[in-house]
């Protein structure tokens, strides 16, 4: 049987290289840049970019010098997250979440080694959380990224772990030796923690939403400022939010 690789188209191949060289660190891209990346050809890159302009797919940065992704692959993406049963499932118990807790509440998925935000609450506090739909966050270093690790099969968790893990606060973990013992203790606990992690002044609890095989197949986070967000206080916020996201995860087919 052929590899389901062998069937890919490449030039379409190479206009997806030329996506994903966009990111949270790098919205914005000139042309010598994406042909550094991408590896490819100059004039070849130059055609493929331009199609994806003519397209929607990208766009000029307003001084013209440099690319960003286009508004037609939002579009395209929150038509996704809106048809996503998981969202709609998700929500009041979100809703419930912000009244009981009075903080912030994020709903994520996992991608490739990701957390992507479908979905976000924020709190009657002045101090808003950082976190939007639609961004994409390191998993090493939140607290929904963490859990996903935990539950991952050995083979995606080493591959991931072998990757370079940036710094962005002096707490960040940035070793997989280090980082494998919490992941083991997410497992025995059933949440995870990130304790300014990835932002200064920011702690997060989050807990998963498993479906009816019981794999995890999204969490939920409750982000707040270390002010509120106290070590003593994890435990209790730990215990309501694994309430509710095991009330989504009946919802979702797993029975507890």
């Amino acid at each position: 049987m052929k590899d389901q690789n062998d069937y890919n188209v490449r030039a379409i191949e190479r206009a997806l290289q030329i996506l994903d060289c966009f990111n949270e660190e790098h919205t914005e891209r000139s042309l010598t840049e994406i042909v550094k990346l991408v590896g490819l050809h100059k004039a070849t890159t130059h055609r493929i970019m331009t199609t994806l302009l003519n397209s929607g797919y990208l766009e000029h940065t307003p001084d013209g010098q440099k690319f960003r992704l286009g508004l037609h692959l939002a579009s395209l993406g929150f038509i996704v997250i809106n048809k996503m049963d998981l969202r709609s499932e998700a929500y009041p118990f979100m809703s419930q979440l912000t009244q009981q807790l009075d903080e912030a509440c994020d709903l994520s998925v996992f991608d490739q080694d990701h957390v992507f935000y479908v979905e976000v609450m924020q709190s009657r506090h002045t101090l808003r959380i950082a976190a939007a739909i639609g961004q994409r966050l390191p998993a090493y270093c939140t607290a929904s990224g963490k859990l996903f690790l935990a539950f991952l099969p050995e083979p995606k968790l080493e591959a991931i772990l072998n990757q370079p893990m940036k710094s962005h606060t002096n707490n960040t973990i940035t070793s997989s030796a280090l980082l494998r013992p919490q992941l083991d203790v997410i497992r025995q606990q059933g949440y995870a923690v990130d304790d300014e992690e990835y932002e200064v002044g920011i702690r997060a609890v989050a807990a998963p939403i498993r479906n009816r095989e019981g794999s995890v197949i999204a969490a939920i986070s409750i982000p707040s400022p270390t002010s509120r967000m106290t070590p003593d206080r994890i435990p209790a916020v730990a215990e309501v939010l694994k309430e509710m996201t095991d009330k989504v995860s009946h919802r979702m087919g797993w029975q507890i």
